[in-house]
């Protein structure tokens, strides 16, 4: 109606006779063009105004569009990786896991070195700090940044395989921080069979040494692990080398390291090639990244740059594709982790999922949280796949080409160390497999020969038992289907851990 129009027309007016008076005051003098322009900013305020004022919920409207803003402020400083440009070369993915101990310090030199690298900002850091005092956990701040989950925080311990990544000039590094406590020795299993490289974390604090190193400790068992799940190379870092009972003692230092060298030669580690002893503290962050006037005495490159200095993987591209699934979830479709142990992967590509021969689409391809078209080998991987539903996954499944399928069965060869036994082992032994991402129960169904350790001959007759230190080939059958590969094919899905409470057998599989 004419009324309710009235009152917009008169506003109208106004603004119209504000600007032609103000205009005026400057052809005269009296005022500037800066003042004009505030009038006009003033003028455009009282269009809004009114709107605003008519409707309460528009006044709501415009709080939660500043409170939005404000949240996207505080959002910015976090520092990701900058897409590399298209034409650069892509860096070779190395994965590392941490083993060791429960407190030997893992997760927080995990969160140290993701703050040195620029992947934690320093607000997170400190807002963890202030988390951490107020539950009187100061030392805990920084295994935060790794230890997600409300309860690993609130006891101190990792469960799950905790994963970050960072970057040096020359490699991408995933982080795969592992559980130090016997419970969770599955978890560390499965993080340790990702992994191209470990670090062994040791505590150089007076009596945490000794308790983590005795049998029943976590570091003889994460040390075995790691080799039988194929880690080549091995970084023992000497942490919390700042404590007060050591204080970047040299006598401390070395005293570790002779109790740990006859024991990771055992274990089959070579001293002089595979093995780089390093001393550090996790908490101040000395000698990660650059060298500490702390320790004179160590004349090593530190923590970051060693790795960065590591000779390249031999890894084949153009193999089959081999994927072994680490988990899954639902969104928006099935997504499944894992790690490329051969071939190259790319969208759209048709897959089989073994050893149900489900055949699958990749729909989209992340690496490391970041979207890509094609992957290569060692890259840790989220696939999206069509044609699948996430019931009919499960952890230890395969991802192969049509091409090229993985074998699957239940009753398989393999070659078995006994390492530690307290009794002998017959035909009917239970135990629990754990294959590349597998975990499945399994019996010594026979006994076939033992092996000469040094010559390598098979006896002609059937042995009745087996003992500690013996090696024998023995038939197993599991209670389930499990995919695997002969390990003269494929080391990395040929490699197996049998446990029973801690009990630790190992070796080789030769599938019949």
């Amino acid at each position: 109606s004419p009324r309710r129009e009235e009152p917009v027309e008169v506003v109208r007016a106004s603004d119209w006779v504000l600007n032609c008076i103000s205009k005026a005051a400057v052809e005269n003098g009296e005022t500037d063009a800066n003042t004009v322009e505030t009038w006009e900013e003033k003028g455009d305020k009282d269009e809004v105004e009114p709107g605003g004022g008519a409707m309460e919920e528009g006044g709501a409207f415009g709080d939660e569009a500043q409170d939005e803003i404000m949240e996207e402020d505080e959002e910015m400083p976090a520092p990701k990786l900058p897409p590399p440009p298209p034409d650069a070369p892509k860096k070779e993915h190395v994965n590392v896991v941490f083993i060791g101990h429960v407190d030997a310090g893992k997760s927080t030199i995990g969160g140290q070195i993701m703050y040195l690298t620029g992947m934690v900002d320093k607000r997170t850091l400190e807002k963890y700090e202030r988390e951490a005092k107020e539950k009187n956990r100061e030392t805990w701040y920084l295994s935060w940044a790794l230890d997600t989950n409300q309860e690993e925080r609130d006891k101190g311990k990792t469960v799950e395989v905790g994963r970050a990544y960072f970057e040096t000039e020359k490699k991408h590094f995933t982080i795969l921080d592992a559980p130090g406590h016997k419970s969770f020795v599955p978890n560390m299993i499965g993080g340790a069979s990702q992994a191209d490289l470990a670090v062994l974390v040791i505590s150089a604090r007076k009596g945490e040494f000794e308790t983590g190193f005795e049998k029943g400790g976590q570091t003889r068992e994460h040390a075995m692990l790691a080799k039988t799940a194929g880690v080549k190379h091995l970084i023992v870092l000497i942490n919390k080398m700042d404590d007060p009972t050591v204080n970047w003692s040299l006598d401390r230092y070395e005293e570790c390291k002779e109790k740990l060298v006859p024991f990771l030669k055992k274990v089959g580690f070579n001293p002089k090639k595979d093995i780089h002893f390093m001393p550090c503290s996790g908490l101040t962050g000395a000698n990660l990244k650059e060298t500490s006037e702390l320790c004179p005495w160590y004349t090593g490159l530190p923590f970051i740059p060693h790795l960065d200095s590591l000779p390249n993987f031999n890894r084949s591209s153009d193999g089959p594709i081999r994927l072994p699934i680490v988990d899954k979830y639902r969104d928006m479709g099935t997504v499944v982790l894992g790690k490329l142990e051969s071939g190259t992967i790319s969208k759209a590509q048709q897959l089989i999922m073994m050893p149900n021969r489900h055949t699958v689409e990749v729909l989209s391809l992340l690496s490391d949280d970041v979207e890509t078209d094609d992957a290569g080998p060692g890259e840790n991987l989220k696939l999206r796949l069509k044609g699948i539903e996430e019931e009919e996954i499960l952890p230890g499944f395969i991802l192969c080409n049509a091409e090229n399928l993985c074998h699957s069965g239940r009753t398989f060869d393999a070659q078995i160390v006994i390492i530690e036994h307290k009794s002998i082992i017959c035909p009917g032994y239970n135990a629990v497999l754990h294959i590349h991402t597998c975990i499945e129960e399994v019996q010594i169904t026979a006994l076939i020969c033992l092996v000469d350790k040094k010559t390598g001959e098979k006896s002609k007759t059937r042995p009745r038992f087996v003992k500690q230190d013996q090696v024998c080939i023995a038939r197993l059958r599991t209670a389930g289907t499990i995919c695997l590969e002969t390990f003269k094919d494929f080391p990395q899905m040929g490699r197996f851990t049998l446990r029973d409470e801690g009990k630790i057998l190992v070796n080789y599989i030769y599938v019949v």
